[in-house]
């Protein structure tokens, strides 16, 4: 076993110790683990000094490696169950296998007042489980203590003495011998520096020597008291006396000026005067004097610590009392204390200096003036004189020019007569057709500045707005003399015909509303006719009539509130062809003999048609459904408003050709709007249609079939429209006329399609 001297201190490892309280529980086999893992130089016993620093070495110890030469575990080898408990020691770790035991510094290792004895149990465990335990004992030794200083003089003392005092008993100083327990045995106190103004007992207790005055320059002594116990062993405090002066003095004023100029608008805070004074007590220190002013003032206030006066409120030279009286006294005060001390006076005037902080004003800073487009030149607009003022108390603070005027639309038109006089006054035209006015749209922007006359020349925009007003100079008239407007009598209600549009020459253009005087109305419409009243368009109110009113006379009125103005407007109302055929009889019953002739006018029968809208000669019949074996035909079929019914072929009942005794046919009356290839609309036609019942009378001596004759029931479809079976039955009688044969299988076909009239 190494034991090393108690006072030996090592540097501590990387590595901290730990104390850990733990139960040790069982101790696993040697022999089952691999072999015997030892703590070598242990158990063992160690002496540390009392009151050793932090990594002070106590013990140093190797680990023999078990069989397996498994490593030690990492964070072992540790303090466990600590006797009497100590967080005071940890083992640092020296090498794979060298180990240390060292002190932390969290307890004081004190012999006089703490335990003298230690027993640390050494646990170590490696990689593989095998442990060892084993004690290292740790007395510890005691070592002599300097005595010590109590109570604040530990860390020195600073006593104050009022000066004046008669010599005589100042402190007590406290110590203690921190080895002698029972206080019994006593200790030497004296002045390390001697003092001819103090000296120490020998039991610690501090005297003056002489009476200590403030003024004869004793304010301050530096003591430095020792103490020494038995074994000569010494400690110092450092004792500070500080000799409190007497308030005997009157402070003195050390500020030379009593009078100030100052210029007004200054700002609240600006320091204008430092009063400054001092305390033959104080021998100079300002800050002990406290300031204050006397007479009463809003206008300034004083640091009660440094006698700095500062602005307290705006100093407006121009308003209140100031503009009559710029002058202003104040009494300062210095005090060396609040209250019960030594006090004096001084008397501060400040004189408040006009300077030109008001820039020219005016009551009102923008103006609308109105101007007649016809107003003379020379015409007074504006004197900005009425309007505007300077609030500086003093010239030329006060005074004030104007500025020539500029801005949009200015130039030429608007000047001051004479310049600078304010007087704003019109020099150019103001006409609203002038092409450069419309440009500016009659209205002009006139700035003009007011401007201090003396620096820092302080400005003021006035802004202008002339608006022209126009005059009524020129009549509203329409772009036309009359208007002709032409609409189809087949267009509906709400279809435009037109727009009519009034002019006035005068600027700017006023709203002009139209109106429908008078025309446009019928028996049954009183209104045929709408004008739109903002933008002059002509609408139809109701479908015309080109056969009842072909043309109609509109007198339109326009107003722009000042003006009134009428125009002619005539309608033409183009004739369509939208009126049917209407033929009589409409409907017609005849009865024939079986052996009627071919060509026979039946029963001279004839048809009469007219059409409002179309020529006699223009036209067309044909006979759509009921025609069976076609035995019936119309001469002319076209070219006349008059035409007879025939016979076109011969009825054969015997030969089984015919079996239909009762034919009701249902005639089409077309209008000629057919081109000249007859094979396409030019423009839209009409048809009418008249029904006509033949009845077929047998011969007495025919035999007649009883078979049952079909019930037929016909839906016929009249419309005021284009046919397209009249249209297919018109193409088979051409084919006809023009020698082709139709069967009567291409009949069948051919009527009911609508697509033959376009093949």
């Amino acid at each position: 076993m190494k034991i090393l001297d108690s006072h030996t201190h090592r540097e501590p490892s990387n590595m901290q110790g730990a104390v850990i309280v733990l139960v040790l529980v069982g101790v696993t086999s040697d022999i089952e683990l691999g072999g015997a893992l030892r703590l070598v130089h242990l158990p063992a016993t160690s002496n540390v000094a009392e009151n050793a620093p932090p990594a002070t070495l106590v013990h140093e110890f190797s680990v023999n490696l078990s069989v397996s030469m498994s490593p030690v575990m990492p964070g072992f080898p540790i303090v466990v169950n600590p006797r009497p408990f100590t967080e005071g020691f940890k083992v640092n770790k020296l090498s794979g296998t060298d180990f240390e035991v060292v002190t932390t510094g969290k307890e004081q290792l004190d012999f006089e007042t703490g335990p003298k004895i230690f027993d640390l149990q050494i646990y170590v465990k490696d990689d593989v489980g095998v442990t060892d335990l084993q004690v290292l004992t740790v007395q510890v030794t005691d070592v002599n203590e300097p005595p010590q200083f109590q109570g604040n003089l530990a860390q020195g003392l600073n006593l104050y003495v009022g000066e004046r005092a008669s010599p005589g008993f100042i402190y007590q100083v406290e110590t203690f011998d921190p080895e002698d327990t029972s206080q019994n045995i006593p200790l030497s106190h004296f002045l390390i520096s001697p003092s001819k103004n103090f000296r120490m007992s020998a039991n610690g207790t501090l005297f003056s020597t002489t009476e200590l005055d403030f003024e004869a320059g004793h304010k301050s002594f530096h003591l430095l008291v020792g103490v020494r116990d038995s074994g000569n062993l010494e400690a110092s405090a450092v004792l500070q006396v500080t000799i409190v002066n007497i308030n005997d003095e009157i402070p003195r004023f050390t500020s030379p000026r009593r009078e100030y100029s100052i210029p007004e608008e200054v700002s609240p805070g600006t320091i204008v005067s430092n009063v400054t004074a001092e305390d033959p007590d104080d021998e100079g220190f300002p800050g002990h004097l406290l300031y204050s002013i006397t007479t009463i003032s809003r206008y300034f206030v004083i640091d009660q610590f440094t006698g700095t006066i500062q602005v307290a409120q705006r100093l407006d030279r121009d308003t209140g009392e100031l503009r009559q009286n710029p002058t202003i006294s104040l009494e300062v005060l210095v005090r060396d204390r609040p209250s019960g001390g030594q006090e004096n006076r001084i008397q501060i005037t400040f004189t408040v200096e006009d300077i030109n902080d008001n820039p020219a004003m005016c009551r009102k800073l923008t103006f609308s003036i109105v101007l007649t487009e016809r107003a003379a030149n020379g015409t007074l607009l504006l004197d900005l004189n009425k309007f505007c003022f300077d609030d500086d108390s003093e010239a030329p603070n006060n005074k004030f020019n104007f500025t020539t005027p500029s801005g949009v639309g200015s130039s030429h038109r608007f000047s001051q007569h004479p310049a600078g006089s304010g007087r704003i006054v019109l020099i150019g035209d103001l006409d609203h057709e002038n092409p450069s006015n419309l440009a500016a749209g009659n209205k002009y922007s006139v700035i003009i500045q007011v401007q201090d006359v003396t620096p820092p020349y302080y400005k003021n925009s006035i802004y202008v707005s002339i608006l022209t007003s126009p005059e009524n100079e020129f009549p509203l008239i329409f772009d036309r003399p009359s208007y002709v407007f032409n609409v189809s009598e087949t267009r509906p209600a709400r279809t435009q015909i037109g727009r009519v549009r009034a002019i006035d020459a005068d600027e700017p253009q006023s709203t002009v509303m139209y109106s429908i005087s008078s025309g446009g109305a019928s028996l049954q419409h009183p209104n045929i006719f709408w004008i739109n009243p903002k933008t002059g368009e002509l609408q139809l109110v109701t479908k015309t009539d080109h056969e009842t009113t072909p043309v109609y006379i509109l007198t339109v009125e326009a107003t722009n509130g000042e003006d009134t103005s009428s125009v002619t407007v005539t309608v033409n109302i183009i004739g369509e062809n939208d009126e049917k055929p209407v033929c009589t009889p409409n409907f017609y019953f005849m009865a024939i003999p079986v052996d009627l002739k071919v060509g026979t006018n039946i029963q001279n029968f004839k048809l009469m048609c007219t059409d409002r809208d179309s020529s006699p000669r223009s036209f067309r019949y044909s006979i759509g459904s009921g025609n069976i074996n076609n035995h019936f035909s119309f001469s002319p079929s076209a070219g006349s408003n008059i035409t007879r019914l025939l016979l076109a072929s011969q009825f054969d009942y015997a030969g089984g050709l015919d079996k239909i005794w009762d034919y009701k046919l249902l005639v089409y009356v077309t209008d000629d709007n057919l081109l000249s290839g007859r094979t396409k609309a030019k423009t839209l036609i009409e048809t009418g249609t008249v029904t006509l019942s033949v009845k077929v009378v047998p011969h007495p001596t025919s035999v007649i079939t009883t078979a049952p004759r079909p019930r037929i029931t016909y839906q016929i479809l009249r419309e005021n429209t284009y046919s397209p079976s009249a249209c297919c039955l018109q193409t088979l009688l051409l084919r006809d006329q023009e020698g082709k044969e139709t069967s009567d299988k291409e009949k069948r076909l051919l009527l009911p399609t609508s697509r033959c009239c376009g093949k």
